[in-house]
């Protein structure tokens, strides 16, 4: 045994110090046990209790509701138009804005029409008269009033009066002239040429202007118009026409 292999003098000495470290600790208060659960309920709860300390001075401390201040109208300035007093216009009378003269008319073409050269007017009553210079024209009468049956390729005669209301004579050189572009292309009108004395119309006098025609092979509706024409080629006057019912 390794007791054995000490001295016995050494052994002695050994047992003689445990006895007395054993005389030492009789009487001693035990060690207390450790609870590892009761150091964390106690860490928990200490935590809590500081952390509702600071929500209740967060509380306290926090600003209080204050009440929004109502809407207040603002005023709005008025201006009062001038008065006579105090108007910058002579008189005391506020600008007027008029605007004079005859409206334009819209020029634009519109899509699916086909845009005449010249208007036709309603009847041979004088509508769309205009004069030129010093010439112009009024309509007196007709004969074969508008819409009159005429026999197919049958001749006809139609008349028109007009009186002379410019301040120019026509003579040598004014035409009762057909305008081929507004009428019915089966009417084959014509001109016709004051040359001669005899012929001649003083201002606010009257002229006969007499057509003899024939009328066209197929049944229908047909027109022709004329104007008068200065010898310098300007038209005036109103534009005159027939208007027959073939049949």
């Amino acid at each position: 045994m390794l007791v054995r292999k000490f001295p016995r003098q050494t052994l002695m000495i050994l047992m003689t110090a445990a006895l007395t470290l054993a005389a030492c600790n009789v009487g001693a208060t035990p060690a207390p046990t450790v609870d590892v659960n009761a150091i964390n309920t106690a860490a928990v709860a200490t935590a809590m209790g500081q952390i509702s300390a600071q929500l209740t001075q967060t509380a306290l401390a926090g600003p209080s509701a204050t009440l929004q201040p109502t809407d207040t109208t603002i005023p709005v300035a008025t201006f009062a138009l001038p008065t006579a007093a105090g108007s910058p216009v002579p008189g005391g009378a506020l600008p007027t804005v008029s605007f004079i003269g005859t409206p334009i008319a819209n020029t634009t073409p519109v899509a699916g029409f086909t845009q005449l050269v010249t208007a036709k007017p309603a009847g041979s009553t004088g509508q769309g008269s205009t004069a030129s210079g010093c010439n112009d024209a009024a309509f007196v009468g007709e004969s074969l009033p508008d819409g009159s049956v005429v026999g197919v390729g049958k001749k006809f005669t139609k008349s028109w009066e007009l009186k002379n209301t410019g301040t120019c004579k026509w003579d040598e050189g004014y035409v009762f002239a057909f305008q081929p572009d507004l009428s019915s292309s089966a009417i084959q009108g014509y001109d016709i040429l004051i040359n001669s004395s005899d012929e001649f119309t003083d201002p606010n006098h009257s002229q006969s202007f007499i057509v003899k025609l024939t009328a066209p092979a197929t049944a229908g509706e047909y027109k022709g118009f004329w104007k008068m024409k200065s010898d310098n080629g300007s038209y005036f006057g109103p534009l005159v026409y027939l208007d027959i019912v073939v049949k």
